[in-house]
This record gives structure tokens, C-alpha cells and sequence, in this order.
């Protein structure tokens, strides 16, 4: 059994967190790779899972084909999730 466990595997689509959700990241996470202001707008965008890393810790970080940036699993959604505007 691994260690750490991805929401979201290599090759997954997902769909980056609205932008309420990320500005809320931004202002209350305190810890490694914070979220990046220019992150911001790529809120509700949809993308593939490139590549899936982990903290120390287990905090699981990823990388996202055609966007950059490092994004925390709690800035992601299932592509499959409704946006609150659709």
C-alpha cells in the first residue's frame, strides 16, 4: 500500500477551483508552495494531470499540462464537478 495517495492520477482531468475558492488558499495557506496571484486566473479552467509530487508530509502537489505553477490538491476539482456559474 503506497504511502500517499493522489485524488488525481497522471493523465486525469480536472478542473482548477473557482475563484472564491483559490483567493481563500491564497490568504490562509501559510505553508509550502504557496499559490501564486498570476495562479488566479486560471480559475474553472480545465486540465490534464502532468505530473503528481508530494510533500513532505503528504501534502500531494501537481502539475498540470498547459498551465503553470505548482497547484495543491485542494485547488483542484473532478472535471466532472459542475461549476457554480454552469
Amino acid at each position: 500500500m503506497a504511502l500517499y495517495s493522489p485524488d488525481f492520477a497522471v493523465g486525469s482531468s480536472v478542473r482548477i477551483a473557482e475563484e472564491d475558492d483559490l483567493m481563500q488558499f491564497l490568504r490562509e495557506w501559510k505553508y509550502h508552495h504557496p499559490l501564486q496571484p498570476n495562479q488566479l486566473k486560471y480559475a474553472g479552467h480545465a486540465a490534464k494531470v502532468a505530473q503528481v509530487s508530494f510533500y513532505h508530509g503528504g501534502d500531494v502537489l501537481y502539475e498540470l499540462s498547459d498551465i503553470p505553477g505548482i497547484w495543491h490538491e485542494s485547488c483542484l476539482r473532478s472535471a466532472d464537478a459542475k461549476r457554480k456559474d454552469g
